[in-house]
């Protein structure tokens, strides 16, 4: 499996889940590489934003940013490897993200049989951009899905970022959870018309701010927070940012 690399190891860290249903719950996450898209204010662009590629990011007008390379930032694992290396962790919820783990979705399978061959307590979620549907196997493996599909702030073309019929087969699953990264209010728009069209359950809709700093969920907060109230959605903070920031592995 192609994993996102920390150090010398792949990017495998116990912490709190800072997003979604889930926020504040101790978990063990395995971040992937490889991601099907380019978000332009992805916080984890080593997965993707390699030496070569042609996408912008907003980290571009950062001194000293540069793309990433690849043999840098990425570690390979048999799946045995990894689920011996998770078990080391107290901690029974697992959270695979990514990059885009449903590339790799047989690898993530083995996984989760062997960690629940030694106990059948393991709870999976996956964090997916919902581009991918996910076999029917794999569907009956994971416990959730937290879904984000991308709004046009994200910066790439409807076309490759939204995929109806896939979002359809996450509901399908009776296991997702939506998540939108808002930026602006004009976002919500888009929010409400991808509600109608997939359709979208309004309950299990996750309004999130921008940011990867605590000023910038601090500026965006409050008037997400007025418009999930007045429109019925969960509101969603992002936890780790404000509790450590945009750091990596914690």
């Amino acid at each position: 499996m192609k994993l996102a690399k920390l150090g010398e190891g792949p990017e495998l860290f116990f912490t709190l889940q800072g997003e979604g249903v889930s926020a504040g719950l101790p978990a063990v996450f395995v971040r992937s590489s490889r991601c099907n898209l380019h978000c332009r204010w992805c916080d984890t662009d080593h997965t993707w934003n390699f030496v070569g590629t042609p996408w912008a990011h907003e980290k571009d007008t950062i001194p000293g940013y540069t793309k990433h390379r690849k043999e840098d930032v990425t570690i390979e694992l048999e799946p045995s490897d990894l689920a011996a290396r998770v078990a080391a962790f107290p901690c029974k919820r697992v959270v695979l993200t990514g990059g885009e783990p449903l590339i790799q979705e047989a690898g993530w399978l083995e996984l989760i049989g062997t960690l629940r061959e030694r106990d059948d307590g393991y709870v999976f979620e996956v964090e997916t951009n919902g581009t991918l549907a996910p076999s029917a196997a794999f569907a009956e493996a994971v416990n959730q899905f937290n879904v984000s599909p991308k709004l046009a702030n994200s910066g790439m073309t409807e076309s490759m970022r939204l995929k109806p019929e896939v979002l359809r087969s996450f509901v399908d699953t009776g296991k997702a959870w939506f998540k939108f990264v808002v930026a602006l209010p004009a976002d919500l728009d888009e929010v409400l018309a991808l509600m109608e069209a997939v359709p979208l359950p309004k309950e299990r809709i996750l309004l999130m701010p921008e940011g990867r700093t605590a000023v910038e969920l601090d500026v965006r907060g409050p008037w997400l927070a007025d418009l999930c109230r007045d429109h019925g959605f969960r509101f969603c903070d992002r936890l780790h940012v404000r509790l450590w920031g945009d750091k990596r592995g914690v």
